[in-house]
């Protein structure tokens, strides 16, 4: 990998996601060789890919570069590659560009979309965890209504313009708002030759009620904002299969549809060395204690989506949001310069801002540790801390001024075919 020997103790951080980030930032003036490894070279801002794939937003709004997040950092390294394993008695690193010692490893590799072990599904449906994901998602909607357009039998349009989203939690709530406004705002205009009122948005939750991590006040808030936007929302109902063309369910009710999202779970990306069973949670996650430190390892840490650390309060580990991951990566930057110092380590206490999610225009839900609120209010909140929280200078602005021109014109102009994406099951 050409990382030079140095005689500072060599930190490998494997994901450049919140946590990974949050912990180089926090290493970056202390006496450390820090190597960074992603198999992407940007990060992503996750809580924003819902505006890529509805053409709110382009990708490079929400990416930043790795290597400026590094520059100007001593002893900072970054390597694009993808790791393949993990030697813990040798404290090696495997890549796909070849092997690093480290001594200390943090894993925070996040999270990848959980299909519940449904192979029709994971075949046939869309998810929405990465950019390309998003890009693949944008240019399908938008294939879809142009395919409508040709096709003279009733139910091939009907479908092409039907979508089903499952999973009721801020990730499928906020794209159903968004597919909704643009059914509302945008697609008479772009298909005049086309009755759009006939495309239908399907919310499908299989808990009783959205938002189940929110209060139940937001919950029916969030419900009562979609619906009033044409959504369709099911609740206590469960897609069992998908083959591309029927999405069927454990009840009477099926979907024809072309468009099927996956937004109903995640489960962590371990790598191989760190993956055996009695490391692992039921959610897949790394079992780590009050310092993060990875069971049965001292030197071997996890951190952010991937991590699991059980506690009264959070019996199943605390929430898989950016805030967690987020303040465990700054901690662990503080506790690693306490180890070098033979100081004990501080205990990880989270401490919850609260949760949020937008439903549309003028339309969001706000549950802070003090107050809950919705409406236009809550939605100006979500908006100022969604840029706050966005990397780099020019990210925020361009998303800012795409806001004020989408909200004033009632547009999204980045509703663009730049990659065609064919499924080829339908």
């Amino acid at each position: 990998m050409n990382i030079p020997q140095s005689s500072f103790k060599r930190v490998v951080i494997i994901g450049g996601g919140f946590a990974g980030i949050a912990l180089a930032k926090k290493l970056s003036q202390q006496e450390f060789q820090v190597v960074l490894m992603d198999k992407n070279n940007y990060h992503t801002f996750q809580p924003l890919l819902y505006q890529v794939s509805t053409g709110g937003l382009e990708p490079d709004s929400i990416a930043y570069p790795i290597r400026k997040v590094l520059q100007g950092y001593p002893h900072f390294y970054f390597r694009l590659t993808e790791v393949t394993g993990i030697d813990s008695e040798s404290n090696t690193v495997h890549t796909t560009i070849g092997d690093l010692r480290f001594d200390y490893l943090i894993v925070a590799t996040g999270t990848r979309t959980n299909y519940f072990g449904n192979e029709s599904i994971a075949k046939n449906s869309m998810a929405m965890k990465t950019i390309p994901q998003s890009l693949n998602l944008r240019s399908l909607i938008l294939e879809n209504f142009e395919q409508a357009l040709l096709t003279d039998d009733l139910h091939e349009r009907e479908a092409l313009m039907n979508f089903v989203i499952v999973g009721g939690g801020p990730t499928g709530v906020e794209l159903a708002g968004a597919l909704a406004e643009i059914k509302k705002g945008i697609l008479p205009k772009d298909y005049p030759d086309l009755d759009t009122r006939r495309a239908q948005i399907n919310l499908v939750q299989g808990a009783d009620r959205l938002l189940p991590a929110m209060s139940k006040i937001a919950s029916k808030k969030a419900e009562d904002f979609l619906e009033n936007l044409g959504v369709n929302v099911w609740k206590d109902i469960r897609v069992t299969g998908y083959d591309g063309k029927v999405a069927t369910t454990d009840q009477d009710t099926s979907f024809e549809t072309a468009t099927l999202i996956w937004a109903a779970g995640v489960q962590a990306v371990t790598i191989k060395g760190l993956d055996a069973e009695k490391l692992l949670s039921r959610a897949k996650r790394l079992l780590v204690n009050e310092y993060n430190q990875v069971k049965g390892f001292e030197h071997i840490f996890a951190i952010g989506d991937v991590a699991e650390m059980v506690s009264e309060k959070y019996p199943n580990g605390h929430p898989m949001m950016a805030q967690p991951a987020i303040q465990q990566g700054r901690l662990l930057g503080e506790n690693l310069v306490r180890l070098q110092q033979g100081k004990p380590l501080q205990p990880f206490t989270y401490r919850d801002k609260g949760s949020m999610a937008t439903i549309g225009r003028n339309k969001a839900v706000a549950d802070l540790p003090k107050f809950k609120f919705q409406g236009v209010f809550a939605w100006f909140v979500w908006m100022f801390v969604h840029l706050y929280f966005l990397i780099g200078f020019r990210n925020r602005l361009v998303v800012f001024i795409n806001w004020v021109y989408n909200y004033v014109k009632f547009d999204r102009e980045a509703r663009l075919i730049i990659r065609p994406f064919k499924k080829t099951q339908i």
